[in-house]
């Protein structure tokens, strides 16, 4: 496969939110919905305010910037916070939190009053999009899905900005995600996903997906709890398989675990030796401080930022010591790297 050729606007943009090297060390912080019900959950309220999420993010963001290439933030609460990202590189999500529990196929959502021309006015760098994603849903529902995805890539096509598309799948087979028959399928999923959304009419520039494999499920690891969905050497393959499935620059997500367990799956992908291009790391990096904000305050927070916040992305960031440049899968000119 010929590597693609990127236009200006997106060279610049991918350059922007990584390292000199090539790599993406973004951090993340566009959680909405289920941020604001941890936060108040912590709180012990019902609710709370919409200035409670800006400072959050405001805070994660001051500090955490000082140590990565890049900040995920959403228009919605996350404006503010990109004014302190300490001059570091801004993807915008454009799609609404969650999804309608009540239809079938987690359908997708853009925001009401974005498009992508107004989110690089408000000075995104890159466009970024979540899609709940299986191969096995029902084929009228991931037609839906295929052509929603192809609309948002012409959009950024024509406004030449990065396309960052995020897959998480979910189960169609009722089973628990969080299991051992679902962590057997989820090889499939994910790297069905990369080989689909790799496709050239979905105009994504790089893939941000899961890993193919539940970290508690493989044998041999610190994460292991003790039920085997796969053996060490078959979680390398896993690996292996779903990174061959694209060509296309693609970056992990933590996905919600804890920090040691994220960094654990980092060193297993390096040990398998794919060619992933970096991380967009959120929760792993600060989820244990939402129970700081809420019940010490934001002082509190920012001092838990400054010590275990930022020890959590070093860890992310010596493990992306082997991460490999996305400089290698695209056609660039050295000088335009220069």
């Amino acid at each position: 496969m010929s590597k693609e050729t990127l236009t200006p606007g997106k060279l610049a943009g991918l350059k922007s939110v990584s390292d000199e090297r090539g790599v993406i060390a973004a951090a993340a912080m566009d959680q909405r919905g289920s941020l604001k019900k941890s936060l108040a959950k912590e709180k012990g309220v019902a609710d709370l305010p919409d200035a409670a999420l800006i400072e959050f993010k405001e805070l994660v963001t001051e500090v955490l910037t000082k140590h990565a290439s890049a900040i995920l933030l959403d228009p919605e609460f996350g404006l503010p916070a990109a004014k302190r990202r300490n001059g570091k590189g801004l993807l915008l999500a454009y799609e609404k939190t969650g999804y309608d529990a009540a239809l079938p196929g987690r359908l997708p959502d853009l925001l009401d009053v974005w498009s992508v021309r107004r989110l690089k006015e408000a000075g995104a760098d890159c466009i970024k999009i979540l899609l709940y994603y299986t191969p096995f849903e029902k084929s009228h529902i991931n037609d839906h899905k295929h052509a929603w995805v192809e609309r948002i890539g012409d959009e950024c096509i024509a406004h030449d900005i990065p396309f960052f598309l995020e897959t998480v799948g979910y189960d169609v087979h009722g089973e628990d995600e969080k299991g051992l028959g679902y962590a057997k399928r989820k090889p499939e999923i994910v790297t069905g996903s990369m080989e689909e959304f790799g496709k050239a009419r979905y105009g994504v520039d790089v893939l941000k997906v899961e890993v193919p494999i539940q970290m508690e499920f493989v044998a041999g690891t610190k994460a292991f709890k003790g039920e085997q969905a796969y053996t060490r050497t078959q979680a390398l393959e896993h690996f292996r398989i779903a990174a061959s499935s694209t060509h296309k620059p693609f970056i992990y997500l933590s996905a919600g675990v804890s920090n040691p367990v994220f960094i654990e799956t980092l060193e297993l992908a390096v040990e398998s030796g794919t060619t992933f291009n970096g991380v967009l790391c959120g929760r792993a990096t600060w989820k244990d401080g939402i129970a700081i904000y809420a019940k010490q305050g934001a002082k509190a927070f920012e001092e838990w930022l400054n010590t275990t916040g930022v020890e959590n992305i070093n860890n992310v960031n010596n493990a992306l010591k082997s991460a490999k440049s996305w400089h290698d899968k695209v056609n660039v000119p050295a000088e335009a790297l220069a």
